[in-house]
């Protein structure tokens, strides 16, 4: 059964990396509108030139936060399903660490302020594998404890733990679906908040020496951003994930050195690497648990990081 066919759907963030690519998701399963709000801080119009051919397709560039224009939108198009997505980078936290840590907050209190009200019925909330912090048992599963480093993440843990003290407390229907190291095509290389995939391959694009912080030997546990979607779909598909946490990891880790050298390799590039001193509060080590997901949700990633890299730097080389 497709739940998706003829609901209104809002997307907060939707103009983003992973946003864009679920709004593309929702259209293609028929849904019957979707909504992106997006002030297009990280996100660009660009990502949604697909979507923008669709009447069922409606954009607004506004502040998610803002009650009154979320107020406004939801009763205009009569949204059932809100999924959450906006935020700002993580690397935001080290120019602007009270926005990085305050835009995560304000947009859940207004969502769930909305959702308590009768606005809509259905959240589910995007979060981040950063609430956790340095892998502190391994592999990280839904009851690894909170220890964000970044005032980002320590936003995305204040905002997962506000859904959750609605959904126990008033028995609002929200799923926290917390996904691993995004990547995938249309993730941001331009705009100096670059995650280590695309600030690699534009460096390598514009004949720049590779860079890597700290060792190289930390760890990351990516997720292809495809895969990631379809878990957000079947977060909102299946009942039983309401109240819930869910992680969405590929259950693979693999060193920022070795995700370095695969870039290098598709760009036949065999030059030197310049490591710089780390940047403060990077995670050491991170690899997610997807038992959760599994049997919850059914949920197994269909990409493996060889064949995403290779699309992705595809994408990155044709764009």
């Amino acid at each position: 059964m497709n739940m998706i066919k003829e609901k209104a759907i809002l997307v907060t963030g939707g103009a983003g990396f992973i946003g864009s690519h679920l709004v593309d998701a929702l259209l293609a399963r028929d849904a019957g509108a979707v909504v992106v709000v997006d002030n297009l801080f990280l996100g660009s119009l660009d990502n949604l030139a697909a979507a923008q051919q669709s009447e069922r397709f409606h954009f607004y560039r506004e502040d998610a936060a803002d009650l009154s224009i979320m107020d406004h939108l939801t009763a205009k198009h009569r949204v059932e399903v809100v999924f959450n997505l906006a935020t700002k980078a993580l690397l935001y936290s080290f120019t602007n660490p009270e926005g990085a840590f305050l835009v995560n907050v304000e947009i859940m209190r207004t969502l769930l302020y909305l959702q308590r009200k009768g606005a809509f019925k259905t959240l589910i909330h995007c979060s981040s594998s950063e609430a956790y912090g340095t892998a502190q048992a391994f592999p990280m599963d839904e009851n690894h404890p909170y220890v964000p480093a970044t005032p980002y993440a320590a936003g995305k843990a204040a905002a997962d733990l506000m859904a959750l003290s609605y959904a126990h407390t008033f028995g609002a229907e929200v799923s926290v679906i917390r996904p691993f190291n995004n990547y995938g095509p249309r993730q941001n290389k331009d705009r100096g908040l670059e995650a280590v995939i695309p600030l690699t391959a534009a460096r390598l694009m514009r004949g720049e020496m590779p860079v890597i912080y700290g060792d190289g030997e930390q760890t990351r546990d990516f997720i292809y951003v495809e895969d990631t979607v379809n878990g957000l779909l079947l977060a909102y598909e299946i009942p039983a994930a309401r109240g819930q946490v869910i992680n969405l990891a590929s259950g693979k880790e693999i060193s920022i050195a070795e995700v370095v050298r695969g870039i290098c390799a598709y760009f036949n590039y065999d030059g030197h690497i310049e490591y710089r001193e780390a940047r403060p509060a990077d995670v050491r080590r991170h690899r997610g648990d997807i038992q959760r997901a599994q049997k919850i949700l059914g949920f197994t990633p269909q990409v493996n990081f060889d064949d995403g890299l290779r699309r992705t730097l595809d994408w990155y080389t044709k764009s």
